[in-house]
């Protein structure tokens, strides 16, 4: 007999063992139009079952990679603050341990905290951003912290042009002008995408990879709080996750699954297969 403990699909490496750390921020208090991403980090755990550990799609599997899965972080809903502060205590832990950590979101704000983290450690990071919107609001109804001002928030970290936004097809005018002064945006789709790994392989760049699922078509996945028209194929998601771990990865994210806004399950499939190839892309 064994503890009853869920973990996602072949991440059940003892810790001292793992080069990667699996950690989910349940944490959703922000989401502006419809909220349930709290439970994405649960449910793509409970769904990786319906997978297969190996990916045809790079001929690897998850049982040769030593990855652990560290469960939900308890989060306090009604202060996004403290959630930002035990998301950054963790990712921190998992640097100074010498691992990769991976987090499951929950809505976009998370990736905040640990980017926090990652700037402490790697004060030269670059932040890789596929999204449907570019989260670059100053505020949102006054509010700064916000899943709408993620990126911003970010940039006052890293500084102009260290921030490559990729597949963004929604935002305020302002936010596409700040963009056009302070970050590398590329609209839409993936071009420019191998240039911009390449630049940062030479330079040997640390990258922080986060991947909010709405770049992808509403039609492939529906299943998220903010859905925009004109996303990116399934297919073209997984090459760039692929051309993306080229690079110095040293951390990253999947976020924005709210599993019940698709009953029909596919969406939460979806988000299961891109964490898989994520992590056996990963460069460790």
């Amino acid at each position: 007999m064994r503890p009853n403990i869920e973990t996602f699909l072949g991440c059940d490496a003892p810790y001292e063992e793992a080069k990667i750390v699996l950690y989910g921020a349940p944490f959703d208090s922000t989401t502006s139009f419809r909220p349930g991403a709290r439970f994405g980090p649960a449910a793509m755990r409970h769904e990786s079952f319906g997978l297969e550990t190996y990916s045809p799609y790079q001929d690897r599997d998850l049982t040769d990679r030593p990855i652990f899965d560290s469960g939900d972080l308890e989060l306090p809903f009604g202060s996004p603050d403290a959630a930002l502060f035990h998301i950054q205590s963790r990712a921190a832990e998992i640097f100074s341990d010498g691992k990769l950590p991976v987090l499951l979101g929950g809505e976009h704000l998370v990736t905040l905290g640990a980017v926090r983290a990652a700037v402490e450690r790697y004060p030269d990071l670059e932040i890789i951003h596929f999204d449907a919107h570019a989260d670059l609001r100053e505020d949102y109804l006054g509010v700064k912290l916000s899943h709408a001002c993620v990126l911003r928030r970010c940039h006052e970290l890293v500084g102009d042009g260290r921030i490559h936004q990729f597949c963004i097809r929604s935002g305020e005018r302002a936010e596409f002008q700040f963009a056009r002064a302070h970050t590398r945006m590329h609209p839409f789709t993936f071009d420019g995408l191998e240039r911009t790994v390449e630049d940062l392989r030479k330079r040997n760049a640390p990258v922080y990879f986060t991947i909010d699922l709405d770049c992808l078509d509403p039609a492939v996945f529906p299943g998220t709080g903010t859905p925009e028209a004109g996303g990116v194929t399934f297919p073209e998601l997984l090459a760039a996750i692929r051309t993306v771990c080229k690079a110095r990865v040293v951390a990253a994210d999947v976020n924005e699954l709210a599993p019940m806004l698709d009953a029909s399950g596919a969406s939460t499939a979806a988000a299961c297969k891109v964490l898989r190839e994520l992590l056996l892309a990963l460069p460790v």
